[in-house]
This record gives C-alpha cells, sequence and structure tokens, in this order.
C-alpha cells in the first residue's frame, strides 16, 4: 500500500501571531538545566511558512539551555526529480546541511538539526531499503530514522488536515514489509496518529520488538469533531492504550505537540498569550500520565515548533516543562528534557 504524500498537501495550522506572543515574556526557569528539543520542523513552504535557522535560532534564544535538536521531516526540499520515492531524499540532504552549519559553531553553542528523522514510504514494501540506504549516505552521521504519519480520521477536515490516509496503514502487509527494513538498518521510527488509532501501534510495537518506536505529540487525544466535549471519555480510552504501549519496551513518548489545532484547546483564543502556568494546569493530566507509564527514561518533552507556535512562545512552552517537572529528581529531570532524547536518537551527549 503506497501512501506518499504529496509536497503540496500540508495540513493547516494556526497562525503565528509574534505581537500576540510578545504580550507574554517571562523569564527562564532553571535556566542552566540542559535541553535537547527532540521535535521541530524547518519549513519553506509558500502554504506553510518560512521556518529556517534564523527564525528557529531567534526562538532558542529565550534563556533556556537549548544544547542540541532533532529534526523531524516536513515535506521540506524535497527533490525536484527522479523516482517519487527517493524525493524525499533531498530533506535529508537540506536538513544535514543545517547540521553542518550549526556544527561549524558560527551559530552559537546549540548542535541544531544534531539529528535527523525523515520520511520514507514504507508502503512500497522491501524496496524502501534502497531509499533508506540513500537517506543514510545524505545524512552522514546525523540520520536517524523515519517518521510515516498514519493519523487520520473521518472529521479531520475540522481541525483542518487535508492528508488522507487509510485506517489501518501501519496493519498493512506492504507497510509492515517496509517497516521490517528499518532495524537492519540501525534506524528508528517516529508514529504519529490520533488516539483511536493507538490499538494499531501497539499491535507494531508487539510484532517489531527490535525497532525503536517513539510516539509522538503524547498520542493524539482529539478534542474536535464527535470528541468535541467529551474529554473525559476520550482521556479514559487514551491513557488505557498508553499504558499498552507502555508495556512494549521498545516504546518511547514524546510529551509535547498539545498546542496543536485537534487538541481542541482555545488557549489561542485569548487577548494574551497563556502564561507556563496555565499550560502546566491544562496538560498536567497527559503529561503525568504519560511519564507514570513510561517512566522518564522513556519520555521526553518536545517543542513541536514552530507548528505550536500558533499557541504559545518557546521560551514560555519549556517553562511549562519545567513546571511539569518540578517534582522529579535531578535525574528524572535530566532524561526528560535530554536524556531520553539524546539516547534515542543516539546524539552521544
Amino acid at each position: 500500500m503506497s501512501s506518499t504524500t504529496s509536497p503540496t498537501a500540508i495540513s493547516a495550522h494556526l497562525a503565528v501571531r509574534p505581537d500576540w506572543l510578545a504580550k507574554r515574556p517571562e523569564p527562564a526557569l532553571e535556566p542552566e538545566l540542559p535541553i535537547v528539543d527532540p521535535h521541530h520542523h524547518l519549513i519553506d513552504r509558500p502554504e506553510s511558512g518560512h521556518y529556517l535557522l534564523p527564525q528557529l535560532l531567534q526562538d532558542i534564544d529565550s534563556g533556556h539551555n537549548v544544547v542540541a535538536t532533532v529534526y523531524l521531516e516536513w515535506l521540506s526540499m524535497y527533490r525536484a526529480a527522479g523516482p517519487v520515492e527517493m524525493r524525499p531524499v533531498g530533506e535529508i540532504e537540506f536538513a544535514n546541511g543545517v547540521g553542518a552549519m550549526s556544527a561549524s559553531g558560527h551559530y552559537g553553542k546549540p548542535r541544531v538539526c544534531a539529528g535527523i528523522v525523515g520520511h520514507a514510504d514504507l508502503g512500497i514494501g522491501a524496496r524502501v531499503a534502497k531509499v533508506l540506504e540513500a537517506m543514510i549516505a545524505a545524512g552522514g552521521s546525523r540520520f536517524r530514522g523515519v517518521r510515516f504519519i498514519s493519523a487520520s480520521d473521518p472529521d479531520q477536515a475540522e481541525w483542518g488536515s487535508v492528508v488522507g490516509r487509510p485506517q489501518g496503514l501501519l496493519l498493512d502487509s506492504k507497510v509492515r514489509e517496509g517497516f521490517a527494513q528499518l532495524a537492519p538498518l540501525g534506524l528508528s521510527f517516529d508514529a504519529f496518529m490520533f488516539h483511536p488509532q493507538l490499538a494499531d501501534l501497539v499491535d507494531l510495537a508487539r510484532a517489531f520488538p527490535q525497532t525503536p518506536i517513539v510516539l509522538n505529540h503524547v498520542g493524539g487525544p482529539v478534542g474536535l469533531g464527535r470528541y468535541r466535549g467529551k474529554r473525559d471519555a476520550v482521556f479514559a480510552d487514551w491513557s488505557a492504550r498508553i499504558a499498552e504501549l507502555a508495556a512494549c519496551p521498545n516504546v518511547h513518548v514524546k510529551l509535547g505537540g498539545l498546542g496543536m489545532r485537534v487538541f481542541g484547546f482555545d488557549i489561542h483564543e485569548g487577548d494574551l498569550p497563556p502564561s507556563s502556568e496555565q499550560l502546566a494546569a491544562l496538560w498536567r493530566p497527559y503529561v503525568e500520565t504519560c511519564i507514570a507509564a513510561f517512566g522518564p527514561q522513556r519520555a521526553m518533552f518536545e517543542s513541536n515548533f514552530p507548528v505550536d507556535k500558533g499557541s504559545y512562545s518557546y521560551g514560555v512552552f519549556w517553562n511549562a516543562c519545567k513546571r511539569l517537572a518540578a517534582g522529579m529528581s535531578a535525574g528524572e529531570k535530566a532524561d526528560l528534557f535530554h536524556g531520553t532524547a539524546s539516547r534515542f536518537y543516539r546524539l552521544g551527549l
């Protein structure tokens, strides 16, 4: 089952309003705590905006000690020609170039794009091995794995998603034939789906226990469409699946992405941006459930910038995370903010 998405088909997200974000300045809490941001994008597309190294560095320069980042695929800089399945290799070349720029030291201390996660169409089956090998070559020492988004819902148009994917994508035999190519090449898998689909990831993780998997955006508990006004029922269903996933030792979880429209929060509608206290209170049930299930050793905070920038600023986000981790030990904080990400993505930090 081939599922390669057209580079022009990108989900709509909340607009970034710099003047609005500037109304909520906050000094960084625990400014010395090292942070690896394991999930951000770089974007240069007319329909999606402009967010490249200078914009990312401007956000990072918020008082927090961000020491490294991991780039996540965003359909950016695909090759304009050549076999369709090979075109995403261009994104790895692009991200690796940014990583090389950052490693020069001319752009400050953070090692931007120290790890790179691309997109490969697992739906082409075993043939995807050639694509993965090309990505390994293009990414030098930085390429770590792929993300293959399976998020799909009948009501997704309500939150701006224009990308149609078949249900049960991770259960498809051809996709699993492609997935089977990851572990032999030493690659990991980033997963993003909505909460009703989490059982598919449980099944996949059990079928491939040797493949490292990280669940993006706390598993996508939806708050719109037919789930609007049913947060308690969604939470019960979602948390049960999180417990099942956590029983799979090869699965990790990213704590972030909650600024996206799909979660159904209204934090972007206020006259002022949300404070870190407000965000921590809103997110606490989800973050604490994930940490309790996976433990700090398999959980990592993620910014998901610039996608989440429509809801809050980078500095306020990390302050919220630090408030959520306030009761943790120094070792647990180290895992949540940099250790887990460094181990999972093999950054050597």
